[in-house]
């Protein structure tokens, strides 16, 4: 009889620090995406029978239409064009209106989730998206930050200086409030076949913001994990240097998944993302047996490091007898192969 009660908060820390946990653990398996819940509703129950082996405490810490900006905020065009601040001349009021971390009622809600969390001896992850890229995008739009770059260096430094100090406000009092064990964000760094600049640019603009993050989450003793979709190859080095502990989701089809492990194995964990776009669609509930067993047997080595999870939001379209195949996989599979190595 497999056991199917989430992990205590210790073997998930084993896990990441490997230091041989006794299964691996699931995270962010139930992860649906955008039409996924309202197209099945209450059928998605049926696989909260499976673990879930983190509990996430999400906020958004910059609500840009509660910041009181003098401009009106663009509300029509291309996700990606809406630029938040598009003339650079209204980066001092942007800065000035940024919220204050202490005064965020947002942690109301999460501190009983938290409580709650505690009690049940559960590995906690204080999380929000977007960080030195995405947030960045978001704010002055895709194309003009890609340009910024080259064009505008000091007022780029300048947002990202003050997107750190408010960061670091965050964390700091998750850190007090909350007592997370680690703090989880994203940047999605890569496209489908590389990064969206070249490592020069990534190593100028954003490493130094990262250094100083994975330096204060260290002084706090937070694992530090980061979602990047796309083609990390290039930067995987600068990742494990500047901190980071657990990086999501080497994404199928654009990383080699054999050759990270032989060159990053020992110096970062990953929470592997199944692979979203096609085998959990496509494949047979076999097939997704098959990957599921590929996928531990290449990233979980003798002392652990993997943890398994979807690779981004399970899509509308995907069979649900897969999504079971997929999640009783990884529970059998990823418990029997813990047993291989402890034997």
């Amino acid at each position: 009889m497999i056991d199917t009660s989430p992990l205590p908060r210790a073997e998930v820390i084993k896990a990441i620090e490997r230091k041989n946990p006794r299964r691996v653990p699931m995270i962010r398996a139930r992860s649906w995406g955008e039409g996924f819940e309202e197209l099945h509703g209450d059928r998605l129950e049926y696989f909260k029978k499976y673990p879930e082996d983190a509990v996430f405490l999400f906020l958004v810490p910059i609500q840009y239409e509660k910041m009181g900006l003098s401009w009106a905020l663009p509300d029509t065009g291309a996700h990606d064009s809406r630029a938040v601040v598009d003339d650079w001349s209204k980066l001092d009021e942007f800065i000035a209106r940024l919220p204050d971390p202490e005064k965020d009622p947002q942690f109301d809600q999460l501190a009983e989730e938290a409580e709650l969390a505690h009690r049940e001896d559960r590995y906690i992850l204080f999380s929000f998206w977007r960080y030195f890229f995405e947030r960045p995008w978001q704010i002055r739009g895709m194309e003009n930050l890609l340009t910024d770059y080259y064009n505008h260096p000091e007022q780029v430094h300048q947002l990202h200086e003050a997107l750190y100090h408010l960061y670091e406000g965050y964390i700091r009092r998750a850190k007090r409030d909350l007592q997370p064990d680690g703090f989880w964000t994203s940047d999605d760094l890569g496209h489908q076949t590389n990064l969206f600049m070249r490592p020069a640019t990534f190593r100028n603009f954003i490493k130094p913001y990262y250094a100083r993050t994975g330096a204060l989450l260290r002084e706090l003793e937070m694992h530090w994990w980061l979602h990047s979709c796309g083609n990390n190859t290039a930067i995987m080095p600068d990742l494990a240097e500047v901190g980071v502990n657990v990086f999501h989701p080497v994404q199928k089809g654009t990383m080699d998944e054999v050759k990270i492990v032989e060159v990053m194995g020992g110096k970062l964990s990953f929470l592997v993302g199944f692979d979203v776009q096609h085998i959990l669609q496509e494949a047979t509930p076999e097939g997704v047996r098959e990957e599921v067993r590929h996928l531990i047997d290449t990233f979980d080595l003798p002392e652990g490091g993997m943890c398994l999870g979807a690779g981004n939001g399970i899509l509308p379209g995907t069979p649900l007898e897969n999504i079971e195949a997929f999640m009783e996989e990884t529970l059998i599979y990823g418990t029997a192969h813990r047993k291989s190595y402890q034997q």
